[in-house]
């Protein structure tokens, strides 16, 4: 079977880091490195040789060579809706009306749009995107974040967190979105338990209600660390070291940080927006802000209630496993090379994706 030459593209690398679109990106090029029927390309100029160019953002980088006659088939990762910039960075609002045109024009360009979840393709309907999409979701490379309780305790001896404490964590960056406030307020709530939340902001100035934000830092509970933006490998370390994830986000296309806290055996508390219904489901523990503290204190103290949505946990991370993703996805790279992509795209079960 001939190689393929895949050019991966994402300003992620050379710009803002510490955010899900670079993480999602890293799991997928680091798990395209391990395919030997791979040729991979990071960014690079439009090339004859390139079967496919695979585009993970949409700044002027990626469209010159997503408009380029060169590279071959043009697909994009549709990261973006305009919901995605709600609270992220100043000026959201007027961005997020600028990118229902603009994302419209971009994602038309490709030959093909891979969306993370069937909410994320409905948006882009919304938008009237005419290409074909397919759902592939995020994925991460789930061997990495295994843990042992010996390993649990050496995480926490070397962060220096308490051992003898029920730890939560929460993953994403600082902003308004991401309901960094109730994640505090939780804390207050809770001053018998450690809270770490992973992140800060990496847009500094630029983010959204930047000064609010960084008041709610300078102003956290005693009971709760803030990591500000750190390496994956210290992320994992921090969910290896933590009992429970708890994310109270508002808005998601995904929640790649929920199959790393998932990977590292913990159960997962989330709000309970209709973004998950189609990823995650009944597979992680949906509150709201008026339950999270009576469900952290379910999940310290009932035993089996915590064992069961650990179990849960279990399933996601094998659902969402890089190896069997990197596998559809190679799959699709040679089907619409073939010119069918959406008709031989399935999920594991047999159903049309």
């Amino acid at each position: 079977m001939k190689k393929l030459h895949v050019n991966l593209i994402s300003e992620s690398e050379f710009t803002v880091q510490g955010h899900g679109v670079h993480t999602a990106y890293l799991e997928m090029r680091n798990s395209l490195e391990r395919r030997p029927d791979i040729m991979l390309t990071i960014n690079a100029e439009p090339q004859k040789t390139a079967d496919i160019t695979h585009a993970h953002t949409m700044g002027t980088f990626a469209l010159r060579r997503l408009l380029s006659h060169r590279g071959g088939k043009k697909i994009v990762s549709a990261h973006l809706i305009p919901d995605s910039l709600y609270g992220s960075i100043v000026g959201s609002r007027l961005l997020m009306l600028l990118l229902k045109p603009y994302g419209k024009w971009f994602y038309n360009r490709a030959d093909l749009l891979i969306a993370v979840s069937e909410h994320t393709k409905n948006e882009l309907k919304k938008m009237r995107v005419k290409k074909p999409i397919v759902i592939l979701e995020n994925s991460i490379d789930t061997s990495k974040y295994a843990i042992t309780p010996t390993l649990k305790k050496q995480f926490r001896k070397k962060l220096k967190l308490p051992q003898n404490k029920f730890i939560v964590v929460g993953n994403g960056q600082i902003q308004p979105r991401k309901k960094f406030d109730d994640f505090l307020d939780v804390a207050r709530e809770l001053p018998d338990m450690q809270f770490v939340w992973i992140g800060g902001i990496p847009f500094k100035a630029l983010g959204a209600d930047y000064a609010r934000m960084t008041k709610l830092i300078k102003n956290a509970p005693k009971n709760v660390r803030i990591t500000g933006v750190i390496s994956l490998s210290e992320v994992r370390e921090i969910l290896g070291a933590a009992d429970v994830m708890f994310n109270p986000s508002i808005q998601e296309t995904f929640g790649l940080a929920i199959i790393e806290g998932a990977a590292s055996g913990l159960p997962v508390l989330v709000r309970d927006i209709p973004d998950y219904d189609t990823t995650f489901g009944s597979l992680v523990l949906r509150g709201t802000p008026d339950s999270y503290t009576y469900l952290l204190l379910k999940l310290k103290n009932n035993r089996n209630f915590y064992k069961k949505f650990q179990s849960y946990s279990k399933k996601i991370a094998t659902k969402y496993d890089s190896e069997q993703m990197t596998e559809r996805l190679t799959k699709l790279y040679r089907s619409i090379l073939d010119k069918d992509p959406v008709s031989q795209q399935k999920k594991p079960n047999g159903t049309k994706m």
